[in-house]
């Protein structure tokens, strides 16, 4: 059996303006512990705002989504622009407000928002040829976004659930660690951080949506 590869998509780094760094790290160790390889991508525009993560405060200064996620994949990191569906076996979306903020504006506009260009690309990209789709904590938004019909969670926050039912999505409620897979579309999402959670329960979900992200790559 081939070494499946994961395309990992970061929003920048840090909870409040980027990819939640804890969904991230562990997504890619989860990857890893389950034998399978990844590359990392991201948009290459500019991030909506910085936030200053002590204090919560915006600090006035201009910052890249690419060059930002670049922390997390320690430098070895590549354009969005990049991503060919082909020669990848599944794509995964970390949380993170920078996936509200910056791979699209669904923090400002909900159900209306608008989605990246090359996020939307990549996934549709991916449902075409049949591969899975994961998405942590708020990711799973976009996807319903782009994805009409599609079953995801979100955890059970009820304002935010309304919004995905809106954007056209279908909703299940979930705790720690579970995961929703549709069958349709081959998308598995689950909570993590969207719930009062702890590191050991990120490490859960995140390791649960890899494990059945490869038991659909094997299908």
């Amino acid at each position: 059996m081939s070494t499946k590869k994961f395309a990992v998509v970061l929003s920048g780094c840090g909870v409040f303006d980027g990819a939640e760094i804890h969904e991230a790290t562990l997504s890619l160790y989860a990857i890893a512990k389950n034998n399978a390889e990844y590359d990392i991508f991201a948009p290459d525009i500019p991030q909506h705002h910085v936030i200053n993560h002590a204090t919560g405060e915006k600090i006035w200064e201009e910052r890249n989504v690419l060059a930002e996620s670049a922390r997390i994949a320690r430098g070895k990191i590549q354009d969005l622009k990049e991503f060919k569906a082909s020669d990848f076996d599944g794509l995964l979306f970390p949380g993170g407000f920078g996936v509200a903020k910056n791979l699209s504006d669904w923090a400002f506009k909900g159900a209306g928002a608008e989605i990246d260009s090359e996020v939307e690309r990549s996934v549709l990209d991916m449902v075409k040829e049949g591969k899975p789709i994961g998405a942590l904590c708020i990711a799973p938004v976009i996807i319903a976004k782009i994805l009409k019909g599609v079953e995801i969670t979100i955890g059970n926050d009820e304002a935010t659930i309304q919004k995905v039912q809106e954007a056209g999505g279908i909703h299940k409620n979930t705790t720690h660690g579970e995961v929703i897979i549709d069958k349709q579309f081959k998308v598995v999402t689950s909570p993590c951080y969207m719930l009062d959670a702890t590191i050991l329960q990120i490490a859960e979900g995140a390791e649960n949506v890899v494990k059945a992200m490869l038991e659909l790559m094997n299908a």
